[in-house]
């Protein structure tokens, strides 16, 4: 089929605004799949995905749609609808020429809708504008006409209307997506200029690559080389994307399809990388490619010590598919054995910790998430420091420098001086307010990362009953008066729980942590003193009191001083006892530890 009948286009939406149920009427509407094996959600085929109503991995589909009697091809790539997973969705993007912009018509536009709509028109992307959930008791048509149309500058006529769920306006879309989208503009004589949109593992073929070819042609048998490595591969075999893959003899400039070339890491197929002939190599890559680097970290344990080599397995299996997921052992004086781990923000660490939960049954504790931080010694040497305990002592630290995010909140007018508040506590320094209409507003902020990757998200949802988007990108490292708290345990320090927080932030914080402690940790037959540090300093101290036996109670009557020889040897034994004795922290304390108000 020639590029002039092909159409390739996402969809681009906040989350829950109904883009995974669109793309199902599209796949039933041009009968891409039989309706014996039709569900809802039929792209997101993770449990997770389906539970929570996010996509977290990115799909792509070949459509065939009919109008006026000529076949068109339409290639769907689906993208993660998260912060987490920008670059993902950018890559996605980029393998596109236009993008349905969805907003559902109760919620109207929010924070995510117009950061992935600025990634689109980055990407000179063309934009099909669509309100979807017009069906809901709810829905605000007219208000969400008019902050599409002074969002895009599209008069409101143009702007399609749909229920997803109810099948409404789906046949209109499909038209305007070959009417509107530009045909691909690839050049089938030069020599293979493919990118890699997305990558996943087959325990038996290797890392499969899916690809938008946009020069040449890609072939089984033909030797291609990654760009980004310059391993060179031999394919092993091509095809297209249906719901399952479609061998074919090859896939030609302007389409979209998958490669298998016995690739035994799926970090080769890094995502957003350019394949391109071995022999007859194209000048340079595709423009846009970046090494993903992971932003939190968090140390992650088994409960059960001798599960340590089975938690190690699940995590080598698990980022076979997810090559952002990164890891590297480590020892904790409170935990043992674990590994500090790295992902691209929390929503990635929580599916991360899922899956290895619910995929192969491990209990495992978490410690707290921290960024990178960049840090000068005083000899000038820069280290960059994600677990706490490697932060160098006060006497050889020149600077902390931590990583800032521009921050975008779209929200209801009447709560814009509760935002500022919880800004302004978090450290943010306030940029813009534009109003999107009378009733809506859009904040912007820099704010350090740290601040955000705690409780922001669940704060801000309950300062504004729920009426709030969040949407932030990365900026730059900045300097800050940051300190390492360390909380002891009978003066051992507990490095599970140390954290790096701002100096003002230091005393709140320990004593807020030391009373939480001390509710969580079961009482002991000595007394257990907590303290929270900063250097050599104790800003904040708790304490738990022992269990007491009641050693005089078989004592009737005669001299005191027999009673007062069984308390002294009681306090001995217990003085003795705190010596030897070990405290057990539980994991609920570990968990606590994110709940504290910082």
């Amino acid at each position: 089929m020639t590029q002039a009948n092909i159409r390739n286009f996402c969809i681009i939406a906040h989350i829950d605004h109904g883009k995974s149920t669109l793309a199902d009427r599209l796949l039933e509407v041009t009968h891409t799949i039989p309706k014996r094996h039709m569900l809802d959600q039929v792209l997101d085929n993770m449990d997770l995905e389906r539970e929570r109503g996010i996509t977290i991995k990115a799909h792509a589909i070949r459509m065939n749609y009919e109008l006026d009697g000529t076949e068109y091809i339409l290639n769907l790539i689906d993208t993660p609808g998260h912060v987490d997973f920008t670059y993902e969705v950018s890559r996605s993007l980029a393998a596109c020429e236009g993008a349905i912009l969805l907003v559902d018509a109760s919620q109207g536009v929010e924070a995510q809708t117009i950061s992935n709509l600025y990634l689109a028109l980055e990407h000179n992307l063309t934009i099909i504008p669509v309100i979807n959930k017009i069906d809901l008791p709810g829905a605000q048509i007219p208000q969400t006409k008019h902050q599409i149309s002074e969002l895009l500058q599209v008069p409101e006529e143009e702007i399609l209307l749909a229920s997803a769920k109810e099948g409404v306006g789906v046949e209109k879309i499909l038209e305007t997506v070959i009417k509107k989208i530009p045909q691909p503009k690839g050049k089938p004589e030069q020599s293979l200029k493919a990118m890699i949109f997305d990558s996943l593992f087959d325990s038996y073929r290797g890392g499969v690559a899916y690809i938008r070819v946009v020069d040449g042609s890609i072939t089984k048998g033909q030797k291609i080389k990654f760009f980004s490595t310059g391993k060179e591969f031999e394919v092993d075999e091509v095809g297209y994307l249906r719901l399952k893959m479609v061998p074919a003899e090859k896939i030609l400039a302007g389409e979209v399809g998958y490669v298998m070339a016995n690739v035994k890491n799926v970090a080769d197929t890094r995502v957003g990388d350019t394949i391109t002939d071995a022999k007859n190599s194209a000048d340079k890559p595709l423009s846009g490619f970046k090494h993903i680097k992971p932003m939190v970290f968090s140390g992650l344990y088994p409960t059960a010590a001798e599960n340590y080599s089975e938690l190690r397995d699940a995590m080598e299996k698990l980022r076979l598919n997810d090559s952002s997921f990164t890891f590297e052992p480590e020892t904790s004086n409170a935990l043992g054995f674990g590994f500090r781990c790295g992902f691209l923000g929390l929503l990635h660490m929580e599916i991360v910790q899922e899956r290895l939960h619910r995929e192969y049954n491990l209990s495992l504790i978490a410690t707290v998430p921290n960024v990178e931080y960049k840090v000068t010694k005083t000899d000038g040497q820069i280290v960059w420091v994600e677990n706490p305990a490697l932060l160098p002592p006060p006497d050889k630290l020149g600077k902390i420098e931590e990583p800032f995010v521009s921050v975008q909140i779209i929200t209801l007018v009447e709560f814009i001086g509760n935002i500022m508040k919880l800004c302004t506590e978090r450290r943010g320094n306030y940029l813009t307010t534009e109003y999107i209409d009378k009733s809506r507003a859009s904040l912007k902020y820099e704010m350090p990362l740290s601040e955000i990757i705690f409780d922001f998200y669940d704060k801000l949802k309950s300062t504004t009953k729920g009426y709030a988007s969040l949407d932030y990108d990365f900026l730059d490292y900045r300097e800050a008066d940051l300190v390492k708290l360390d909380i002891l345990v009978n003066g051992d320090p507990v490095d599970a729980l140390s954290t790096i927080v701002h100096r003002e932030r230091a005393f709140n914080y320990g004593k807020s942590l030391c009373q939480k402690l001390r509710e969580l940790i079961p009482r002991q037959l000595f007394e257990v003193t907590l303290q929270a540090a900063v250097g050599s300093r104790i800003i904040a101290r708790e304490s738990i009191k022992p269990l007491k036996k009641n050693v005089t109670g078989k004592c009737y009557g005669g001299d005191i001083t027999r009673k007062r020889k069984l308390w002294e040897k009681q306090r001995e034994g217990k003085k003795k006892m705190k010596m030897i004795g070990t405290v057990e922290i539980p994991q609920e304390a570990f968990l606590a530890v994110l709940k504290v108000e910082r």
